[in-house]
C-alpha cells in the first residue's frame, strides 16, 4: 500500500491564449477522481500534462505532486504514473507473457513465477504463450491491467478505459480495474465520457467546461 498523493497544484492550461482550464486538486491512495466534460474542454490535455507528454503548442502552469515530490518537469519515463487507455496497445511482438514481463522493473527476481502468479490473478492461466491477437477484447483489456500493475506505478492515469468494450464486459472490466486500483492505493484520475464509468470509480467528478 502506497501513502502517495497527487496533486494538481494551482495548474493553469491554456492554447493560443484562450483558457482551458485551471485546477487545484489533490487525490488520495485509493481514490478515482473523474474527469468529465465535452470534447475541446481540456480532459485529455490534462493527462497529457499530468503523464508528460503536452504538446508545445498548450502553455501550462502550476505544479504536478506525487508523494510530496515535484514531478512537473520530470520526463514521462521517471514519473512513475501508470497509463490505461481505451485500447490495450499489447504489443504484438511479444506473447501474452512477454507482454506482462515487460512491465516488470529490469531488476525484480522471480519474473517467470511473477507472470505466472499475475496470469492466474486475471483468470488467464496457462495462456503466457499465446499471441495477444487471439485473445478477446476483455481478455487484452485484463492483461493490459495487469502489465501496468507489475509496472508498480505511484499513480495511473485512466483514458476512457472501457469504450472500447461491449456491455457485459464493461461492466466486469469496471469492477476489475477500480477494485485493484483500490486494493494497490493508488490515487487515479480518469477521463470519460460515460457517467456510469464514473458511478463505478465510486469518487469526486468535476465537470469541465461548466
Amino acid at each position: 500500500m502506497t501513502d502517495d498523493c497527487l496533486e494538481f497544484d494551482k495548474v493553469h492550461i491554456a492554447l493560443h491564449g484562450r483558457k482551458l482550464l485551471d485546477l487545484d486538486l489533490r487525490i488520495g491512495p485509493g481514490e478515482v477522481l473523474t474527469i468529465m466534460g465535452p470534447s475541446g474542454s481540456g480532459k485529455s490535455t490534462l493527462l497529457a500534462f499530468a503523464a508528460g507528454f503536452l504538446a508545445p503548442e498548450f502553455v501550462a502552469s502550476g505544479r504536478i505532486l506525487l508523494g510530496g515530490n515535484d514531478i512537473t518537469a520530470l520526463p514521462a519515463a521517471q514519473r512513475g504514473i501508470g497509463l490505461l487507455f481505451q485500447d490495450p496497445l499489447l504489443f504484438p511482438h511479444l506473447s501474452v507473457a512477454g507482454n506482462l514481463r515487460f512491465g516488470l522493473p529490469r531488476a525484480v527476481p522471480g519474473k517467470a513465477a511473477r507472470v505466472e502468479a499475475a496470469l492466474a490473478a486475471i483468470g488467464l492461466t496457462g495462456f503466457g504463450e499465446r499471441d495477444p491477437a487471439t485473445l478477446s477484447g476483455g481478455q487484452q483489456s485484463r492483461v493490459a491491467l495487469m502489465r501496468l500493475l507489475l509496472s508498480s506505478p505511484r499513480a495511473v492515469l485512466l483514458d476512457e478505459p472501457f469504450s472500447n468494450l461491449d456491455t457485459h464486459l464493461r461492466q466486469e472490466m469496471r469492477r476489475l480495474v477500480f477494485g485493484r486500483l483500490s486494493e494497490a492505493g493508488l490515487p487515479s484520475l480518469l477521463v470519460t465520457h460515460d457517467h456510469e464509468d464514473a458511478a463505478a470509480a465510486g469518487g469526486r467528478i468535476i465537470e469541465l467546461g461548466h
